[in-house]
């Protein structure tokens, strides 16, 4: 039977409906359209599509699963190499790395088989049933131990322990688990209550979730090494970076994790109904190129912007958002300023935002990122008029928990030092993964982290009971 040339339609909300709602874009695949779109995959014997994975998913198994109609199979294959399914197939950039290496993909002018899309439908399916599928807990404990931060990467490492019998309590400074997949990644993309599914399943493996306990200060780091046998920091880079040019100050001006975490996680979007009040806006700027700066620009819109525009400072080319998240922010009326860099945020007098002074830019030889680097064109100067600006140029590592224990030693950018591999730190049992190891990057990445320090716990704290 001859395989079809592109990914089977996928159903999305229209781009003039979509834009006056928080509601999800992707309605994601039906069963049969599920089973069309899996009968594509060739069901290679090398799988390049596994070590494209950054957590190793058996994805020709699930696939062939799901073409199979074996929808609970396709699960069980899946919850043995990953603890959030559904957010990954969400949000994950599978077009540079499964789908990026599928074979058939490389033939010309044929899609890759739509990976992403097809795990999303598994965990949506094993959600919808009256009882979920959950993994098996092995009845004796373990060991104990301790997770800060309920991140994509902490949420991993916790789920694994978990798997293997541990005793695991994450601690979460904010009110809500999810870590950045609450805060940081608007309704549209990753809804709520998905995150919610994925985090029962999660503490249904016996995970005990601590709120509001900030690790430095309403916890010391010298009490979790007292009473835990090994311990795992995921807490993220949540310190908003700023480019600071004159008039940062002014009223308007926002960081893009202060403007998302108002709307996602304290639900601004439904003000009143939700007491956390977000400007509505006329003309929005947008600095940046990632997908941060994709979900600032686009719940502005929903917000009821007139106009809303991403400066960037390089091309399309080394843009690091997905395309998908490009192509729906395109349809959505955002407009792209590309080669183009803010110079200075002007006053209208009163102390607000007025506008945007900017300066277009050539790229020239590559930066430290390996990227081209941005040089200034003189005399190419322009302005936007603006009462809102949101940078989404990046995040730091923030320094509570870091401060309060000096004895784990940090890299020459502020991030903790930890063994790429096992996540080991300079302190036995004190493990670490996600952003606040290699800088902000994606969801999967973190979660990688997560799943190679739970093994490495597992080793460490087995090694140390058996001494």
């Amino acid at each position: 039977m001859a395989v079809s040339r592109t990914k089977t339609p996928i159903s999305e909300q229209p781009p003039h409906e979509r834009i006056k709602n928080f509601k999800e874009v992707c309605l994601g695949y039906t069963l049969e359209e599920g089973r069309a779109e899996a009968s594509r995959c060739l069901q290679c014997k090398d799988a390049p599509c596994v070590p494209g994975c950054p957590v190793a998913i058996d994805i020709p198994g699930f696939i062939l699963a799901i073409r199979d109609g074996d929808m609970p199979g396709a699960v069980k294959i899946m919850s043995r190499y990953t603890n959030l399914p559904a957010v990954c197939g969400r949000v994950c950039p599978q077009e540079t790395q499964c789908e990026g290496v599928c074979r058939l993909g490389r033939a010309k002018n044929v899609e890759p088989v739509a990976i992403g899309k097809l795990e999303r439908l598994v965990a949506d399916w094993n959600y919808a049933q009256p009882t979920a599928l959950a993994a098996e807990i092995p009845p004796v404990k373990a060991g104990r131990v301790a997770v800060i931060g309920s991140g994509p990467a902490g949420l991993t490492v916790a789920g694994d322990l978990a798997k293997l019998g541990y005793e695991v309590t994450m601690y979460e400074a904010l009110h809500a688990p999810g870590g950045v997949l609450i805060y940081g990644i608007p309704e549209f993309r990753l809804p709520k209550f998905i995150v919610a599914k994925e985090i029962e399943a999660i503490t249904g493996l016996g995970v005990k979730f601590e709120p509001n306990v900030v690790t430095g200060l309403t916890v010391t780091m010298q009490e979790i090494m007292r009473d835990f046998d090994a311990c795992f920091i995921g807490v993220g880079a949540g310190a908003p970076n700023f480019q600071g040019i004159p008039g940062t100050a002014l009223s308007g001006v926002y960081s893009a994790s202060e403007y998302l975490t108002r709307i996602n996680l304290m639900h601004a979007y439904e003000f009143p109904s939700y007491d956390t009040p977000v400007k509505r806006s006329r003309s929005v700027v947008v600095i940046g190129g990632g997908n941060v700066a994709m979900d600032a620009a686009r719940s502005a819109k929903r917000l009821g912007a007139d106009e809303v525009a991403i400066v960037y400072r390089r091309s399309l080319t080394e843009m690091p958002a997905r395309i998908e998240e490009y192509h729906h922010a395109v349809e959505e009326g955002i407009t792209f300023h590309w080669q183009t860099n803010p110079t200075e945020y002007t006053d209208d007098g009163s102390g607000k935002l007025r506008g945007v002074n900017c300066i277009r830019t050539e790229l020239g030889e590559p930066d430290s990122s390996g990227r081209r680097r941005p040089v200034p064109i003189p005399g190419s100067e322009f302005f936007i008029e603006a009462d809102t600006a949101i940078e989404a140029i990046g995040q730091g590592a923030n320094r509570v928990l870091l401060s309060a224990f000096p004895e784990l030693e940090l890299n020459k950018r502020g991030y903790i030092e930890a063994d790429p591999k096992t996540g080991a730190t300079s302190v036995p049992g004190v493990f670490a993964g996600g952003d606040i190891v290699t800088g902000a990057a994606t969801v999967i990445l973190a979660m990688g982290a997560g799943k190679d320090a739970a093994a490495a716990i597992d080793e460490f704290v087995k090694s140390k009971k058996n001494k």
